[in-house]
């Protein structure tokens, strides 16, 4: 059998060693050791070579010694510069910009309200440079309330798509202001992500209600994006609505929902409708969502979606595969699962560049 090499029993060392002080914050070598499952000497050699590399520092606080009490030890944590990872959300009420460490605090958050869609090109990189402030932004996340394209993170035109921001490319906005990665999805994608994790399950569905119409399919714990990222765009999805079958978004049409001169849902006048007439056309969805993707239950998310729960229930309740309907969970959850993402990439990012020193 093979031993492993000196180098990568250094580099999963290291790499325990920065996980350990990700989740701990400060550290001494000794509870390095305890939370590592190291020996000491092997705790220490990956300190001193992360702190060389610029990675790891003394906090400068030391714990109580002496006088029986044993040695003095010293606490050392992430390096104050080792950089951090830029979460952008890009929605009808604005654009928000926040920079993550890694310990997963959010220590810049800028949002910049529109008035129009057409203002996010000039929004977006004012927002990104006020939240950045001179920080060394490692990587970025984006959540865009409109259809990505998943091979070049662009933003698509679809028809009846209510929020229309132009020929937007974020990856080329963000690229001279914070260098790459650039990571751009769907706010929907996102939002199911951060559900995902709260719910510890790996086939739902999320459908999303609010000024727009959306969906995401999440199977075997993965978010299925399909070949061009354009999967879940559920508007022209046909259903029953009150003429009979329909697309889904002309349903609001028919009802009189929608504001005007866009496709947009007017939220505050949801109310007015039946909710039976809105809810049969939701169950029709949700009976396309059930025979082609089976999910195990269905999460109804955004602005009024949750409302009617109860109606939206009793209508899938009569079809031919019923599953439960839940009703999301998660505060800001596009900009909670685009945050998560960050996180998790600005965390792999730090143990690598351990690996190439």
């Amino acid at each position: 059998m093979t031993r492993p090499s000196q180098e990568l029993l250094r580099s999963i060392s290291d790499e325990h060693v920065l996980r350990s002080l990700m989740a701990g914050r400060k550290l001494t070598r000794a509870e390095l050791a305890v939370e590592t499952g190291l020996s000491k000497p092997t705790v220490s050699e990956s300190v001193r070579r992360l702190v060389e590399n610029g990675l790891v520092a003394d906090t400068g606080e030391r714990t109580p010694g002496g006088r029986g009490k044993g040695r003095v030890g010293s606490f050392y944590g992430l390096a104050g510069d080792i950089g951090v990872a830029l979460v952008v959300t890009i929605a009808p009420g604005g654009v928000t910009a926040e920079c993550v460490d890694a310990y997963g605090d959010v220590v810049t958050h800028v949002r910049n309200r529109i008035a129009d869609a057409v203002e996010v090109a000039a929004t977006l990189p004012l927002t990104v440079t006020e939240a950045v402030a001179g920080q060394r932004v490692l990587l970025s996340t984006v959540s865009a309330a409109d259809p990505v394209d998943r091979h070049t993170g662009r933003l698509v035109h679809l028809p009846d798509s209510p929020f229309l921001v132009g020929e937007l490319d974020p990856v080329e906005v963000l690229r001279p202001l914070v260098g790459e990665p650039v990571v751009v999805d769907n706010d929907v994608n996102w939002a199911a992500q951060a559900e995902q994790t709260a719910l510890g399950t790996s086939d739902f569905a999320y459908l999303y209600l609010g000024e727009g119409l959306g969906c995401a399919l999440v199977a075997d714990g993965e978010v299925r994006r399909g070949h061009s990222g354009l999967a879940g765009e559920i508007s022209h999805l046909v259903t029953v609505g009150p003429s009979g079958a329909t697309p889904f978004i002309e349903v609001f049409g028919e009802l009189g929902l929608r504001r005007p001169g866009t496709t947009a849902i007017d939220v505050a006048r949801v109310g007015e409708a039946d909710p039976v007439v809105l809810a049969r056309a939701i169950s029709g969805v949700v009976t396309a969502l059930v025979t082609l993707a089976d999910p195990e239950f269905v999460v109804i998310g955004g602005s009024w979606g949750p409302s009617l729960l109860d109606a939206i229930t009793s209508e899938c309740a009569r079809s031919p595969r019923p599953v439960p309907i839940r009703v999301a969970s998660v505060a800001e959850p596009s900009l909670t699962g685009a945050r998560a993402d960050a996180l998790h990439r600005l965390r792999a990012a730090l143990v690598e560049a351990s690996k190439a020193q």
